[in-house]
């Protein structure tokens, strides 16, 4: 299967404008086997109640059942069960649609045969779920452009609701311009149109991609490679005086250019562009700013103390300088994400306190260390303060396992040394860039 799809790849990025007659029956047992040995069995289930257990214990025969209703175009998606996913610190909620275990193997099969074709097409600045692409690369590339290119003003742009609003026809049309396969076409259009159940009501989704859904993050990436990122290359670049850049991952992404005028050309253009996709950006998170190795000259012309900041990727980025007073941009965790996760470490732990110390301890520094893997990147001075604030939290917490009161200072500084809490760590380094310098055109 691999072979098929890596020759796939090979015609798809050999051939720009060639168009795919032939995939549904890629779809086949040995495919979807396959996918079912990938999928984590420790899944929440949708409305079928259906575990990866359970699955696998008839998995040929279930297999082969579901491949007899692909050919004869009798499958139908089932309704993903939404589920409302709370805000830490605030009174909202993000929908995530779980699907039925079967529509789980089919997109990740779908979204295997559409990767290995678009992923030919995407272009070098786009990141988000992206086989060997993630969140560091992304701020990687972003710091070259503003350290090293003729970088004066930042769009920082976001999309309002971007995965509720996707236009199910245009996914369509873009599908269009690589594959005329009508079997896999309409496999895709009738998981778009599946649905989903909340609080037992049946609810038609004529719009949107589900979140969660295996399929989605492929789709996510093919809507704003035609809407956004071919539109920005072809049309918006080349009409630019000056240089003018993106870097983008999913639905967050960040314009850069040397001019303003360009920049405020960019920023009225780009509200017609998605409008025409059904997409709008929104006016109270998106700005142009000053930003870059001459911002803080201006601002002090102009009687302001500092440059402005913009946020990416859960980072707040700013203007400094090195220690041989040279322009650096510098990051650290943006307030919101400190916010959500120290509400989280706070909620976890209170939740825990009366479980046994070693089994606290060691799920703890679990999560420490991945919140140092994320944001342990070079500069950002809040990996320590996360590390002192979840002391805190622990030794508060800790003296309410009981009425009485377990410690005092003194007793938890003991407690520490013989259970000590993960320190924090750099664990990536944003000028070691030989996995991306080829990419910043």
């Amino acid at each position: 299967m691999k072979t098929k799809l890596d020759r796939i790849a090979e015609i798809a990025k050999k051939e720009p404008k060639e168009k795919f007659t032939s995939l549904a029956h890629l779809i086949n047992e040995e495919m979807l086997i396959q996918c079912h040995n990938e999928i984590s069995g420790n899944k929440a289930t949708g409305i079928d109640k259906v575990t990866k257990a359970k699955y696998g214990e008839e998995l040929k025969s279930n297999v082969k059942a579901l491949v007899t209703k692909l050919k004869s175009k009798s499958y139908r998606p089932q309704p993903a069960k939404r589920v409302n996913i709370p805000k830490p610190g605030t009174n909202k909620t993000r929908p995530l649609g779980v699907l039925a275990y079967e529509d789980k193997l089919l997109q990740r099969g779908i979204a295997k045969i559409l990767n290995s074709i678009y992923e030919q097409d995407f272009l070098d600045f786009s990141y988000g779920f992206r086989p060997n692409r993630n969140c560091h690369g992304a701020l990687k590339h972003l710091n070259i452009i503003l350290e090293h290119r003729k970088t004066n003003y930042v769009v920082d742009a976001d999309i309002e609701g971007f995965f509720d609003n996707v236009g199910h026809e245009w996914i369509m049309e873009f599908i269009a311009h690589r594959i005329s396969d009508p079997s896999l076409k309409q496999l895709i259009k009738r998981t778009l149109k599946a649905g989903y159940m909340e609080h037992e009501i049946m609810h038609k989704t004529e719009e949107g991609t589900t979140q969660g859904g295996l399929i989605s993050p492929i789709l996510a990436n093919l809507y704003l490679h035609y809407a956004l990122d071919v539109w920005f290359e072809k049309a918006v670049k080349p009409k630019c005086k000056g240089q003018a850049y993106m870097v983008r991952y999913a639905d967050d992404f960040v314009c850069c250019f040397q001019y303003k005028n360009d920049a405020n050309k960019f920023y009225g253009a780009l509200q017609k562009r998605l409008n025409k996709f059904n997409l709008s950006v929104s006016t109270e998170k998106t700005k142009i700013i000053t930003f870059g190795r001459f911002a803080e000259e201006k601002c002090g012309r102009e009687g302001r103390k500092k440059p402005e900041t913009f946020d990416f990727l859960g980072f707040t980025h700013y203007c400094s300088k090195s220690q041989r007073g040279k322009f650096r941009v510098k990051r650290r965790t943006s307030r919101k994400k400190y916010k959500t996760a120290l509400l989280n470490m706070k909620e976890w732990i209170r939740n825990n306190r009366t479980t046994p110390t070693p089994k606290l301890m060691k799920e703890l520094n679990a999560k420490l260390r991945g919140h140092y893997q994320f944001y342990g990147i070079t500069d950002n001075s809040r990996i320590s303060n996360f590390n002192n604030d979840t002391k805190l939290l622990l030794f508060k917490w800790l003296n309410r396992r009981s009425q009485k009161s377990s410690f005092d200072w003194d007793k938890f500084n003991l407690f520490l040394t013989k259970h000590e809490v993960l320190k924090p760590k750099v664990y990536v380094n944003i000028y070691d860039t030989e996995d991306i310098i080829g990419n910043v055109t």
